[in-house]
């Protein structure tokens, strides 16, 4: 039942047209890989996005940042979040290459709600509100594909919902769920 502009969880292949999350965790890195057909279908190596990897970095003819021994940088956007419907689950959402712009646009639309508490206007936690998400079909000069495409849908009314999105984002962010990066061509166990 796969068509161009689904959602697919790579998990349990269930496809949506759109799916309501709650962002729990951003982190971004980059991915060190290896040519298809070269690996093992797992990353060399995860660099922090404040390493000075991309210093050692030159710029190949496939338009990929290449190290000196070969390998190439992934620039990935995790958007760690848990998905709405019957039985919430968590998931993984990876954002690399032309996706980053949205990922970009998605933590400003964050960072830019405003609540107003006792002390005057604040920013609310990211898993404070619910977005839409839903695929737009995308092209360059290179070709044409499906991409995100993030609405905000409102703020997280259930207290049980909100507490569990918190759990999450505190899971990851003290490092207790990692993300597992899988390449394209591997059978990755990574939703989404």
């Amino acid at each position: 039942g796969a068509e161009p502009g689904k959602i697919i969880n790579t998990v349990t292949n269930q496809l949506y047209d759109t799916i309501n999350v709650i962002p729990c965790h951003y982190k971004r890195q980059y991915i060190e890989w290896q040519d298809r057909g070269t690996s093992s279908g797992a990353p060399v190596a995860i660099h922090e996005a404040d390493s000075d990897i991309v210093s050692q970095t030159t710029r190949g003819k496939d338009y990929k940042d290449r190290l000196p021994n070969g390998n190439y940088l992934d620039n990935t956007a995790s958007h760690f979040v848990l998905i709405l419907g019957d039985n919430p689950e968590t998931a993984l959402i990876s954002m690399k290459s032309t996706q980053l712009k949205v990922s970009r646009k998605w933590n400003s639309m964050m960072m830019g709600l405003k609540m107003q508490g006792k002390n005057g206007l604040f920013t609310p936690p990211t898993y404070s509100h619910i977005y839409k998400l839903s695929t737009v079909q995308m092209s360059n000069d290179k070709g044409t594909w499906f991409g995100w495409d993030v609405a905000k849908a409102g703020p997280v009314e259930d207290k049980a919902i909100y507490d569990m999105a918190k759990n999450f984002a505190t899971s990851v962010g003290k490092g207790e769920i990692q993300a597992k990066h899988g390449s394209e061509e591997a059978d990755s166990k990574q939703p989404y």
